[in-house]
């Protein structure tokens, strides 16, 4: 354990002459309203082609990132060394040799595994028959990534005959994915090379065709591609265009792989399309018009479909099951009814079993129900909170359900689960090589009193040796948007400050379905605020019950959680000593003003659409961090950013910490590290992510005194 040092009640001054943007005011009138952007210009005019090539950023702008990353690194200076223990620490977490479980599909059991010192994930397969000593390498991550600053397969999925490998790469970090096909018996790769693609794709069961999602100018998935092998890509056939730019297009197959999926959605809407994996010159068909704000997914089952949705008032929702032949809404059956409090989660469909994973009263759990009988049981799991997820197979005809669970103190465990005896095999646990005892932590979850009544659940973990006096310094993590819950699930890294005598605790904020999907209804447009206020509530909660004091929690978020943590650093500075806001989606008015930015249509359903209604208009200008930056005092703040991010921008932080440099009354760091060379999730590799976590740390520790741990 490493030791701790007497924290420091003063926080760090940022080192001389940071950098200081220059102000270039763009004035912006709509609804009858004129504001002011002094940092407009950090928008690059040819951002698209930026997304491609950041060789071309203007190098004023590029002058600019370039500046505040070293302002970075000279504030950071002092902390290199602890950066390299936090580093060796998390590294020494991750057993480097490492596997999932295979994954048995015909004579085949694939799998993904690292070695030691590898950075990617090597893609791999034995003969069912012959388990040991046996391995065929389909895809080696690590060669194919030699000399990429970054490289990322987003899928790869081997043919029906298990004879090709399709697979989807990005070397940017811009999402924009080449697919490349592959033949396993010779290792050649086809003359069949699909470019901009989404990075997803679907076999038809004649392994000879493949179907691809492309992106558009403005980087939006729109259209669906059939491809047939030895073809000219150029005279592939166009199955599916969008024509709304507000609705993104994916691809998948159902579990019994007799359909293909073409799904269209945004947010809240959904829309799907299938075609016979038998007869992939088919049509697609439509399972049912897409209506606001109802959502669906398609599985299927004999002679039937069966749709998870929310229609009908199933706010929580429910399973139906309609005809092959007839699948319109007018058709659809109750199969499992909504109850209101158990959010159905997701369905994982066999052929004798259906298996929900569901959550209610905060807590995940598994439901095994038997066909034709229509007997049910849940799977049962002791621990007051953890983490449930389903681990799809390749099997339709099997009894063996697989599934993942960990907690906050639990390494993750990989179970098999047999549908028909009921009982659990464990097929592997998390190692965590450098040592980790779960009976030296404690997990706890409270109840914050929200602003409005509404209990808000916080999850925590420390050590049990941490005082519980108030005297503790605190990250407090959030998201809150989108639906997305945060799971009360094992992380390693987190070990690094815990072990420092941090408490690491999660606020499990509306904007988020952690609560039912009621909870996420009440955390999005016009009621976003109560995501920030529930975030605050989770803090006056824990300095409340001891955990901690004001002024020493250290807020962290990202993306949409990052935009939380803007809201929050103007709404109550004084409650947090440092504010992490990874690639913050801060600059929420002026992007959902650009309708020409990739997710900007696809994100008014979530946020409101402020150029066609000035109550969406006046909403976000309210709580918009960039726009409600003011002259006061602000915590500590470190920003991230990734240069190719076509999810939150990069000129989004980069024009934030500029206005709040400009603005803000205090001497506190403020610093802005922008990743050259990487997109929305920051570096490629999964040692080269440690360096990012370790900077984010190294910062939590530095401003609450305790870098000399």
């Amino acid at each position: 354990m490493p030791s701790d040092s007497a924290q420091d009640q003063s926080l760090p001054a940022a080192p001389a002459a940071p950098p200081l943007a220059p102000r270039k005011p763009v004035r912006i009138t709509l609804h009858g309203v004129t504001r002011e952007d002094p940092y407009a210009w950090l928008r690059a005019d040819n951002w698209r082609e930026v997304m491609r090539d950041p060789a071309v950023l203007d190098p004023a702008i590029r002058a600019y990132l370039e500046a505040e990353n070293a302002y970075t690194a000279a504030a950071m200076a002092p902390t290199e060394a602890l950066q390299r223990r936090l580093f060796d620490e998390m590294k020494a977490r991750i057993k480097e040799d490492d596997s999932s479980v295979p994954s048995p599909d015909g004579p085949f059991a694939y799998y993904q595994r690292y070695e030691t010192g590898g950075q990617h994930p090597v893609f791999c397969r034995h003969p069912v028959a012959r388990p040991e000593g046996a391995e065929e390498v389909l895809l080696d991550g690590n060669r194919e990534a030699e000399g990429a600053s970054f490289f990322r397969v987003a899928a790869c999925e081997h043919s029906p005959d298990h004879r090709l490998l399709a697979y989807a790469v990005d070397r940017n970090g811009s999402e924009r994915y080449r697919i490349s096909v592959k033949d396993l018996a010779s290792g050649a790769l086809l003359p069949d090379t699909l470019e901009e693609a989404k990075g997803s794709l679907a076999w038809a069961n004649d392994a000879r065709t493949l179907f691809y999602v492309t992106l558009d100018a403005e980087h939006r998935p729109s259209k669906v591609y059939r491809h047939r092998l030895g073809d000219d890509p150029a005279a592939d056939v166009l199955v599916y265009e969008e024509p709304d730019p507000g609705f993104f297009v994916d691809l998948g197959k159902t579990e019994s792989d007799r359909f293909i999926v073409i799904s269209a959605h945004d947010h809240t809407t959904s829309e799907v399309r299938v075609i016979d994996a038998d007869a992939p010159d088919s049509a697609p068909r439509l399972i049912a018009p897409r209506e606001r704000d109802i959502e669906y997914e398609v599985s299927d089952h004999g002679g039937r479909f069966l749709i998870l949705t929310n229609a009908d008032g199933a706010i929580d929702f429910k399973i139906v099951e309609a005809p092959l032949e007839a699948p319109g809404r007018a058709n659809w059956r109750d199969l499992v009814a909504h109850r209101p409090g158990r959010l159905l989660l997701g369905l994982q469909v066999f052929k004798d079993y259906l298996v929900r994973l569901e959550r209610e009263d905060g807590l995940p759990r598994l439901v095994v129900t038997a066909w034709p009988a229509g007997g049910e049981h849940a799977i049962a799991f002791n621990e007051a909170a953890y983490s449930l997820g389903l681990v799809p197979g390749y099997l339709y005809d099997t009894t063996c359900l697989r599934f993942a669970y960990s907690s906050l103190t639990t390494p993750q465990r990989v179970y098999d689960y047999d549908m028909a005896s009921r009982e659990r095999v464990l097929r592997k646990e998390q190692e965590v090589p450098s040592g980790h005892d779960p009976d030296d932590y404690e997990s706890r979850r409270i109840l914050a009193r929200g602003h409005d009544g509404e209990e808000v659940p916080v999850s925590l973990v420390y050590r049990r040796s941490t005082p519980l006096d108030g005297s503790a310094p605190l990250l407090l993590y959030g998201y809150g948007s989108y639906g997305m819950s945060i799971p009360a699930a094992f992380s390693t890294n987190r070990f690094s400050l815990i072990d420092r005598g941090f408490i690491y605790a999660i606020a499990h904020i509306r904007g988020g379905t952690d609560k039912g999907y009621g909870w996420y209804l009440h955390g999005k447009r016009e009621k976003k605020v109560n995501t920030f206020k529930d975030f605050i509530a989770a803090a006056e909660g824990l300095i409340e019950a001891g955990f901690t004091r004001a002024g020493q929690i250290v807020g962290h978020g990202g993306s949409a959680g990052g935009m939380l943590m803007g809201a929050v650093a103007n709404l109550r500075p004084d409650l947090f000593r440092g504010i992490i806001a990874e690639v913050p989606f801060v600059d929420v008015l002026n992007t959902m003003c650009d309708k020409d930015l990739p997710l900007t249509p696809p994100e008014w359903p979530e946020w409101g659409n402020p150029l066609e209604s000035v109550e969406a208009y006046r909403t976000i200008a309210a709580y918009s961090p960039y726009d409600n930056v003011a002259a006061k005092d602000y915590p500590a703040i470190l920003a991230t950013a990734g240069l190719t991010d076509p999810r939150v921008t990069y000129w989004e932080p980069a024009k934030w910490v500029a206005k709040l440099r400009a603005s803000k009354t205090d001497d506190n760091l403020l610093l802005l590290k922008t990743v050259m060379t990487a997109g929305h999730g920051g570096a490629s590799g999964r040692f080269d992510k440690l360096h990012e976590v370790a900077l984010a740390y190294a910062f939590a520790l530095l401003v609450c005194g305790k870098a000399g741990s």
